[in-house]
């Protein structure tokens, strides 16, 4: 005889034998899981590296004018929120401090252009002149250089003789004509720019934040774009007025202390101000020049090495004990990545990029901190 069956019996038997759909919806409200980011491969990584390398040199025309506007309004705009806190309106406050820096520009230039253009004609004849004195410091290198020759020789056989390579050049009487209205036109774009910069920056930073989709990313970049004005507005104005007052007092000690005349004392205190804005090779490339300086104006050894050990002292004094104590340790970067990084723009850019070399790494480590990629921005440090 059958028997019905239980309906529960039933229901339990299905269950067990029938597994159940996954749809991929969420359930009782659970969150589904993030689908995984892609990930670009290496080689990938290195073209779009190079893409980017070779659109900086080869736009830098167009991007040199828009960083050194912005890193004269970043030095400028300490000032005009001080201003600013006594009742000037930021255009006035922008115009007064445009107008006394290209002011103070002009004079420092009017009074440079004489020694320096009469240092660089006079410059062939006074290396002729110093030739002599050099060649005595550099006899124990050049006889060692004639031995390794000697042993080269004797090893290669007497024919091998070193190649000569001859390097002719084409003068173009219209490259200065050419070269002067660029130069001007460029001169002009930086200092609108850095007007522009100055008055309408902090408008179009707002206004371009509130392009972004969504409000953790316009903080974010808000709070980025803050960062990164107010430090590097720091950073820059404070290690400006550091190099200026290092490139008088050096002045100073040149006319001073070695009777240096007044005009070519402020040449060589102008030129250690600005290349100590490049750490390392600035330094290094001013004590070269301080070398053929005491050499070209002194007769003795002594005397000719006095000019290149006191910028050493006055560098080591600014390096190692004023520059850390003001700015602390907030911007301190690698001297690793430094010099790669002056490497790089310096390749790049040339003068210009050894100039913005400091302050884009900064960038670039400030960015680094507040996206959450702590681990690469204590790399640069």
């Amino acid at each position: 005889m059958l028997r019905k069956p239980n309906p529960s019996s039933l229901s339990r038997l299905l269950n067990a034998t029938v597994p159940p759909v996954d749809d991929g919806m969420p359930k009782d409200g659970a969150e589904s899981p993030p689908p995984p980011r892609p990930r670009a491969s290496a080689s990938l990584l290195v073209l779009a590296v190079l893409a980017v390398v070779y659109t900086l040199w080869a736009a830098q025309e167009l991007i040199l004018p828009i960083l050194l506007a912005i890193f004269f309004a970043l030095v400028g705009n300490p000032i005009i929120r001080l201003l600013n806190k006594l009742y000037l309106p930021r255009f006035l406050g922008a115009l007064l401090v445009l107008t006394l820096g290209i002011v103070a520009a002009f004079a420092l230039g009017r009074e440079l252009v004489q020694p320096a253009s009469e240092w660089l004609s006079e410059a062939p004849r006074e290396l002729r002149e110093i030739t002599p004195k050099l060649r005595s410091l550099v006899k124990p290198v050049r006889d060692a250089s004639r031995a390794a020759e000697n042993i080269a020789r004797s090893a290669g056989g007497e024919s091998s003789k070193p190649v000569q390579v001859v390097k002719t050049t084409v003068d173009d009487p219209y490259k200065m004509l050419t070269a002067t209205p660029k130069a001007v036109a460029a001169v002009l774009a930086v200092v609108l720019l850095t007007f522009f910069f100055m008055v309408y920056g902090g408008r179009l930073q707002q206004r371009a934040i509130a392009l972004l989709p969504s409000r953790h990313q316009q903080k974010l970049t808000t709070e980025i774009l803050q960062v990164l004005e107010h430090e590097i507005s720091r950073y820059v104005l404070t290690i400006s007025v550091i190099n200026a007052l290092f490139g008088v007092a050096f002045a100073a000690g040149l006319y001073f202390f070695m009777h240096v005349p007044l005009e070519e004392a402020l040449l060589w205190g102008s030129m250690a101000a600005l290349l100590n804005f490049a750490p390392y090779i600035g330094p290094l490339l001013g004590m070269v020049v301080m070398l053929l300086m005491g050499f070209v104006s002194y007769d003795g050894l002594w005397p000719a090495l006095l000019p290149a050990v006191f910028y050493l002292g006055l560098h080591t004094l600014e390096g190692q004990l004023i520059t850390p104590v003001v700015l602390g340790k907030r911007m301190a970067l690698s001297p690793l990545v430094l010099v790669l990084g002056l490497i790089l723009f310096g390749g790049l850019w040339g003068i210009i990029g050894l100039l913005l070399a400091v302050p884009l790494l900064a960038c670039v480590k400030i960015v680094l901190a507040r996206i959450g990629m702590e681990g690469w921005a204590r790399l640069l440090e």
